[in-house]
């Protein structure tokens, strides 16, 4: 099977600056895929390195089988991208701009106005779709921006940090969509800060850093691959911080975090259970009055700090934003 994406020893520099050093990743048709990392990682690079917005120094990335460089064309009719911010014309409305978008792929005017409705109801702008766009909320125009990169009915949808300024509602209600995408069989590829949004939509994840790949799986693995699970202790009263925090250093490790305002404590286990057990008698026999423990996998936060921690590298060669 022809990956949709497939990226062998990709290089690109600006200047000095290494935003990609020797990157290479294969996504399967089927996979909605998630890329994770630091700012200046290089996770936006690639992406527009994929959408041939950029041209890379070296190696060689394909999308369904066609070299972005060699066969710009023909990759560029196969994508929709959305961007970190909506780029859609303020003075028209939502359905003309869908219907320009859909003639700049080659539609005739009535198919154009086809893909444009289907886009509409597809997305639930059916309220605001002849209405013009500077009468839109940031999460109307993040949804119609991603309806203009649908009107192509892309092979493969590139989403550069989707909900980056939305409210939690409008992220919610975007992540609806694209989970709706996803589903039908639009193979996606997004970047985003928020690793909730990940765990949200990506059925796979990929973590750079330093311009590489330094993990890659679902995000089951990567949190099993993080390491220890986790215990999070809430105390009744804040007075019994310091007793519960001395307890469970005794019964687990010193790599207790406290947060005093939450009258929060967690810390990592190995034993899982076993220890989840001995800490709540020690809490007992001390008089800690507890009102939640329980027993967690990792979060992705956890996971990303963990990974991208162990990654830096010791040159420390200049960077960028990327």
């Amino acid at each position: 099977m022809t990956p949709i994406v497939e990226a062998e020893g990709v290089r690109k520099r600006f200047g000095r600056v290494v935003a990609l050093d020797g990157l290479d990743l294969a996504i399967a048709p089927g996979e909605a895929v998630a890329l994770l990392g630091p700012n200046g990682a290089g996770k936006t690079t690639l992406v527009r390195t994929v959408a041939t917005l950029l041209r890379p120094d070296g190696g060689r990335v394909r999308v369904d089988g066609h070299d972005v460089v060699r066969e710009a064309a023909t990759v560029r009719a196969r994508i929709g991208l959305a961007g970190q911010h909506a780029a859609v014309e303020a003075t028209m409305t939502g359905r003309e701009n869908l219907e320009l978008v859909a003639r700049l792929y080659g539609a005739g005017r009535r198919e154009a106005r086809a893909r444009a409705a289907a886009v509409v109801a597809g997305l639930a702008l059916d309220d605001v779709a002849d209405r013009t766009v500077r009468t839109y909320s940031g999460g109307q125009r993040r949804r119609l921006d991603l309806g203009a990169s649908l009107v192509g009915r892309p092979r493969l949808l590139l989403l550069d940090e989707p909900t980056t300024g939305l409210d939690p509602r409008s992220r919610i209600e975007l992540w609806e969509s694209i989970r709706a995408l996803r589903d039908e069989g639009t193979d996606v590829l997004l970047t985003t800060q928020y690793l909730d949004e990940a765990d949200q939509l990506a059925s796979r994840i990929v973590i750079v850093d330093h311009g590489r790949v330094i993990a890659d799986g679902t995000p089951d693995d990567l949190k099993a691959r993080a390491g220890r699970d986790v215990i999070d202790i809430r105390v009744r009263d804040t007075n019994a911080l310091a007793g519960a925090t001395a307890v469970a250093r005794a019964v687990g490790t010193a790599d207790v975090v406290v947060d005093a305002s939450a009258r929060h404590i967690s810390m990592p286990v190995v034993a899982g259970t076993e220890e989840l057990v001995a800490l709540l008698r020690a809490l007992d026999a001390h008089g800690v009055a507890v009102d939640d423990i329980a027993l967690r996998r990792p979060t992705l936060d956890e996971v990303f700090f963990a990974l991208t921690s162990a990654s830096a590298p010791a040159d420390h060669r200049t960077r960028r934003s990327a």
